[in-house]
Parts: structure tokens; C-alpha cells; sequence
């Protein structure tokens, strides 16, 4: 590390409080030093120490910035990111990364003309379940994957008024949630050939989707990605079949919980989930089952590897092509719905991962 990175944050909602700002803090070489937002007393209750600013041009003028964040909502995170490469600031953008996929690759090529770093903050790469998940295949102890189930419910039966859970472009749980699990299936399975979504609004009073259901085709092997927000008891988070064995693992990544309660990284065993995931092999005709404790989450990651990468330490955690698959099949997952058709994939969209 070459110097410490001063770090601003556009907002300071509810991502911006609970994830941004405690990570950014908890990361050596990175130095929260102003965030813009309409509500200083808000900010300063947290972060006395930090600068506030009126509004995001006034941020980005700042000359001591290197970093700027952007955890807005989703339809203004293209307009807030052109602003922030245009004065010359590196860029960390949340997931989704835009609302269509032309807004995600403009800014891939605003980012290259200014040659600055753009990344997009697709955390769960780093969460417990999903870290052991990736170790596993990579031992092959399923062999081939053939079903590949990842579900992300909850039980919200209450319709809030925010952002997320009103009409408009990039609101709705397939942008919300469904961004984080089609990142997770391009880094281990790759692009697939087609995607079928269904979509429905089944809380009452529900402005936008709150369920979805998405039906991935490899080849013969399959990939369901589920997510509601009016589910008591929820299925297992992972359901993996391979030809040699399962994995399967209950519940959530703590972290997201953690940071709720104000638990901020590196607190004492920081990521470690007290739920096992469960691994099933078949050898020599035999079941054998196990039970296996989970590798320790760690979001703080993503931005210790933002500040090596921008500091020429290392690569971008998050790329701007990995962002635009992950916009190019919500967009198409989207046309899927509309249209009720199983829909191909581009040849034109970014191949991230191991298909």
C-alpha cells in the first residue's frame, strides 16, 4: 500500500449506514473522509469526524478525494457515476449496477476513456455459505453440477415505503435480490444458454415484484434462482446436486445482520456463521455424510482488494464486464417475464466465470 485513500460516500441511507461506511472505516488504507447528504446531524451521529456536503457536485469538486461510493438509488447510479468519472474519482458503485444494460456499458467506457477504476459491489461473493460453496466444487467432490438452487427469502409481509418496494425503473426484488444471486451462479457456473422469469407482486398493497423464480439451462444441467419476501419458513439458502454427491446449507450470511446491530468489522470473529452447511458423497456405492463448518465471510475484502487495486496492488475485485452480465440477464430476465418465453442469452454479453 502506497498511500491512504480518501474515501466519499454519496447519501447516507440505509446502505450507505449499514454497509458502506462500516466497511470503509474497518479497512486499513482507506480513510472516510466526507459524505454527501441532505441530513448532516444524521452523519455526524455516526461519523463526528467526517465532512458533509450539500449535495454530490459538491463532493466530487473536492480535490483530496480518491474514491467515491455510490449507494443511491438504483436509477441514479449511472447520472451519480458518469458525474464522479467525469471529475476524475475512481468509482464503487452498488448492485444493480445500472437499470438497463446501454447505462452499464456506457460507464464501462466513460471509465476506461478517464482510466480510473469502476467496480460494483456485489458483496455476497464474500459471504460464509457461498465461499464454502465455491470451495467445495473446486475440490469436485459433486462431480458434474446438474441442479443448482439458490433461494434468497424472507418474510416481509409488510409493504414499506421506500425506493426498493415502489413502481419505477430498477425497483423491485429481481433487482434487489435477484442481482446478488445471478452474480454468485455467472462466478461458478458461467453464462447460461437461456433464462426463463417469473414474476409477481404478492404482498397486498405491493407497487413492484416481491417474488421471482428464474429457470437457468446448462446444457442438461439447470439453475433456479428464487427469492420472495412472504416466506415464514425459508427453503434451504443452496441446494447443489452433483453427479457424485449434494451440498446443502440453511440460513443467511450473518454479516448483513451483524452491521444491523451495529456489530462493525474487525470485530471478534467477524463473518463466522453458526450454521453448518451439510455435504453428501456417494463412493463405492456408500452415502457418506458430513457436516461442514463454513469459511468465515468477509465483505470487508471487497474493499481491501478496491484499495490494492486501486493502489496497482491487484485486480479489480468487481469487474465493469462482470456488472454488465449481471445487468444483461436481469434486463433479459425482465423480457423473459413480459413476454413468458424462455429467451437466449447474448453471445455479446461478458462470459465471467467457469462455463
Amino acid at each position: 500500500m502506497t498511500k491512504t485513500l480518501n474515501v466519499a460516500i454519496v447519501g447516507y441511507g440505509f446502505a450507505s449506514k449499514t454497509f458502506h461506511a462500516p466497511l470503509i472505516v474497518g479497512v486499513p488504507g482507506l480513510q472516510l473522509t466526507a459524505i454527501a447528504s441532505s441530513d448532516p446531524a444524521k452523519v455526524k451521529a455516526d461519523w463526528p469526524d467526517v465532512a458533509v456536503d450539500a449535495t454530490p457536485a459538491d463532493l466530487f469538486a473536492r480535490p483530496e478525494i480518491d474514491l467515491v461510493v455510490i449507494p443511491t438509488p438504483n436509477d441514479s447510479h449511472f447520472p451519480l457515476a458518469r458525474m464522479a468519472l467525469a471529475a476524475g474519482k475512481h468509482v464503487v458503485v452498488d448492485k444493480p449496477f445500472t437499470v438497463t444494460l446501454a447505462e452499464a456499458r456506457c460507464l464501462q467506457t466513460e471509465a476506461a476513456a478517464a482510466s480510473r477504476l469502476l467496480s460494483v459491489f456485489h458483496n455476497r461473493r464474500w459471504d460464509s455459505d457461498f465461499l464454502t460453496l465455491q470451495q467445495v466444487i473446486a475440490t469436485g467432490e459433486l462431480g458434474h453440477i446438474v441442479h443448482f438452487e439458490s433461494h434468497f427469502d424472507r418474510y416481509r409481509p409488510q409493504v414499506r415505503a421506500r425506493w426498493r418496494e415502489q413502481a419505477g425503473a430498477g425497483s423491485g426484488l429481481w433487482y434487489d435480490l435477484g442481482a446478488h444471486l445471478i452474480d454468485q451462479v455467472l462466478q461458478i457456473l458461467g453464462m447460461p444458454e437461456t433464462i426463463a422469469l417469473d414474476l409477481a407482486a404478492q404482498r397486498q398493497g405491493a407497487a413492484t415484484d416481491d417474488w421471482f423464480h428464474a429457470v437457468l439451462r446448462y446444457g442438461q444441467s439447470r439453475c433456479i434462482l428464487h427469492g420472495s419476501a412472504l416466506v415464514a419458513v425459508p427453503a434451504p439458502r443452496f441446494t447443489v446436486h452433483g453427479s457424485l454427491g449434494s451440498f446443502t446449507k440453511l440460513g443467511l450470511d450473518p454479516q448483513e445482520d451483524h452491521l444491523k446491530s451495529g456489530i462493525r468489522p474487525p470485530a471478534p470473529g467477524w463473518g463466522e456463521d453458526p450454521l453448518t452447511a451439510t455435504l453428501s458423497v456417494w463412493r463405492d456405492g456408500v452415502c457418506r455424510t458430513r457436516e461442514l463448518t463454513c469459511i468465515a465471510g468477509d465483505y470487508p475484502a471487497y474493499y481491501s482488494a478496491v484499495r490494492d487495486a486501486i493502489c496497482g496492488l491487484g485486480p479489480n475485485p468487481v469487474t465493469a464486464d462482470e456488472g454488465i452480465a449481471v445487468m444483461g440477464l436481469l434486463e433479459l430476465g425482465l423480457q423473459s417475464a413480459r413476454a413468458g418465453q424462455v429467451l437466449s442469452t447474448s453471445p455479446s454479453l461478458p462470459r465471467p466465470g467457469s462455463n
